[in-house]
């Protein structure tokens, strides 16, 4: 098994530049992956369908003889190799030509508010960026939150894209430090001048043991191009609804009530 599949990956490996760029792609140690290739060690269950997962083969497949092998990969489109990273770049460049145009305006800071979903009944205030790099608009949403009043808060980090598709802004997310959730915001664009708020609909799940689906509504509050950071995330965190410290305009924003005859749970302008 060995021979057949460290001659089988080398081949694999043909179909790139180099075998650092395969390192590079599949994340992996150049070293470790040098024991593969050499047949001195058998990868684990796991690390085995990363590398077919990246290569666009089956388990089965790159354990069968390398002969047998060899015609496979032979006979297949080259655009089977590497399939997953192919479909992907090609789903966010097609987002990317499509959703861009019209963001301009809305890049910059922003406090974003909604009702917690870690802690019921309390509002969370958090810090939003907006920035374009190249063509893409990327953002960063961090949270500021402390375990019991007094302590020394932490800091959760998102990292997402934006698109604007149709009168619409959609922003999807990942938690960046534990890699543990998602979140998906779509905001109305603003209709005046000047940028002021910007409100809309979350759904995530709560930052607690429970891990509850929740959607809340969410309100986006500008604060300029620039801004001290460290300043802005010093207003971060978990507020009580009725504090003096969150505008009433905001709060009634927020709630998530909804209306006898609504039928589903709907944002507001």
């Amino acid at each position: 098994m060995s021979e057949d599949f460290s001659r089988n990956l080398r081949l694999l490996c043909s179909y790139y530049k180099s075998i650092a760029e395969v390192c590079r792609k599949l994340e992996i140690n150049r070293p470790q992956f040098n024991r593969y290739l050499s047949g001195r060690y058998k990868p684990s269950a796991s690390t085995l369908r990363r590398f077919c997962e990246f290569f666009g083969v089956d388990e089965h497949e790159i354990l069968l003889p390398h002969s047998q092998f060899e015609r496979l990969v032979r006979v297949r489109p080259r655009g089977r190799i590497d399939a997953p990273a192919q479909v992907e770049s090609e789903h966010l460049a097609r987002l990317a030509g499509l959703g861009n145009a019209g963001l301009e305006r809305y890049l910059g800071y922003y406090f974003e508010y909604y009702l917690s979903m870690a802690r019921p009944g309390q509002l969370l205030r958090t810090l939003v960026c907006l920035e374009q790099r190249g063509e893409q608009v990327y953002y960063q949403r961090t949270e500021r939150m402390e375990a019991h009043p007094g302590d020394r808060p932490s800091h959760n980090r998102y990292l997402g894209m934006a698109y604007f598709l149709t009168d619409r802004i959609f922003m999807v997310d990942y938690e960046s430090l534990n890699s543990h959730e998602m979140t998906q915001t779509i905001l109305f664009p603003s209709f005046k001048n000047r940028i002021s708020r910007l409100t809309g609909l979350k759904i995530g799940v709560s930052d607690n043991s429970e891990r509850m689906p929740c959607c809340a509504r969410v309100l986006f509050e500008y604060l300029g191009p620039e801004v001290s950071v460290r300043k802005a995330l010093a207003l971060c965190g978990v507020y009580a609804l009725d504090s003096p410290q969150i505008d009433a305009s905001i709060r009634d924003a927020v709630q998530n009530d909804m209306s006898p005859g609504e039928w589903h749970f709907r944002a507001r302008y």
